[in-house]
């Protein structure tokens, strides 16, 4: 199905950018804390919203 050196490659480009991935948040990780400060509220309200949606249309459908 492939052939040896399309795996290789395969294996070689994963590595390369997992490795890259790695290095650019460790790089970019201050400037992220500085950057999205209190973020965590929004995801915290939007998360306690969807649960409200869910939970009113359980509600209704009785």
């Amino acid at each position: 199905m492939f052939s040896t050196g399309q795996i290789v490659f395969a294996l070689l480009f994963i590595v390369a950018f997992i490795l890259v991935m790695i290095r650019m948040y460790r790089k970019d990780s201050s400037w992220h804390k500085k950057q999205y400060k209190g973020s965590q509220w929004v995801l915290l309200f939007f998360v306690i919203f969807i649960a409200l949606l869910l939970f009113l249309k359980y509600i209704l459908k009785e």
